[in-house]
């Protein structure tokens, strides 16, 4: 059996989402959906095996959540991320109280999103 967990980020400005994902975190936009053209926006951004949907429906989550996302390479996707002009969210990469290194970036609607490198473990 195989599972996938994915996030639902509570959005209130499509264009400033798109900036945000599809921008400064490279993301791609898979899908939108809207009911009527004046409903709230729906959509589906990916990056990889990375996926969160955002949503300007108000019932569908909470804004300010925080999620912790296992990645390898941090480093790497860190300068990716970072080469980008963002003039919001300046992100630095830091050792983590349990050992790991990791840097948080924050959407703007203050979701957050914690990208970790889990330490290496001798032997």
């Amino acid at each position: 059996m195989e599972y996938q967990t994915i996030p639902i980020f509570r959005i209130f400005d499509e264009i400033r989402a798109k900036e945000f994902y599809l921008g400064f975190l490279n993301m791609s936009l898979d899908w939108e959906h809207r009911f009527e053209p004046e409903a709230p926006i729906y959509m589906q951004v990916s990056k990889g095996d990375l996926v969160f949907h955002l949503s300007e429906h108000s019932g569908d989550c909470t804004p300010g959540s925080k999620v912790f996302i296992n990645v390898q390479d941090l480093e790497t996707l860190f300068a990716e991320i970072t080469s980008k002009p963002y003039k919001y969210n300046h992100p630095v990469l830091e050792l983590a109280p349990w050992g790991d290194r990791c840097f948080t970036v924050t959407d703007p609607f203050s979701n957050k999103i914690m990208f970790n490198e889990p330490a290496r473990k001798p032997g």
